[in-house]
């Protein structure tokens, strides 16, 4: 990748090695560095900007996708019944307000995570088509998300 010059890139904590996931640990993607190497990488983690615990409970969409999420029409709920869709909001939100402030137009993404994922999230022990409440937020604002592992 020609890094000159080149803008920040957003790419999921847990995908360069931060112990950010829900369980405490990492999703280390070494392809991912490796092809990123060099340039501007900004490590996030929408669920603790917005507030959330590491490790914590696991959490998915329930009704929908992130656009519902972000439209009111979906919520955000732990495996206990906890709902903590403001919490994935006003991460999305901080990680958006970021990604603009530094001019990121390109974001590698979780694969399944109910922030993250790009266009295919875990709903329980299956997949559903749709993007995660970040991943909608970024997209809507213009950024291109891309799934950052599989």
């Amino acid at each position: 990748m020609d890094t000159h010059c080149s803008l920040p890139i957003l790419v999921s904590a847990c995908l360069v090695g931060v112990r950010s996931r829900y369980d405490g640990r990492a999703a280390t993607d070494r392809k991912l560095l490796a092809r990123l190497k060099g340039a501007a990488v900004v490590p996030v983690c929408p669920e603790q900007l917005g507030g959330l615990p590491t490790p914590r409970l696991p959490a998915e969409i329930v009704g929908g996708d992130g656009r519902d999420v972000l439209a009111g029409r979906a919520r955000v709920v732990r495996c206990d019944g906890t709902d903590v869709t403001r919490q994935f909001i006003r991460g999305a939100r901080e990680t958006a307000r970021l990604a603009k402030r530094l001019g990121v137009n390109t974001a590698y993404l979780k694969a399944g995570s109910p922030s993250c994922g790009v266009g295919c999230i875990k709903a329980g022990k299956r997949r559903v088509k749709g993007d995660g409440v970040c991943a909608a937020l970024l997209r809507r604002e213009g950024v291109r998300v891309v799934t950052g592992d599989g």
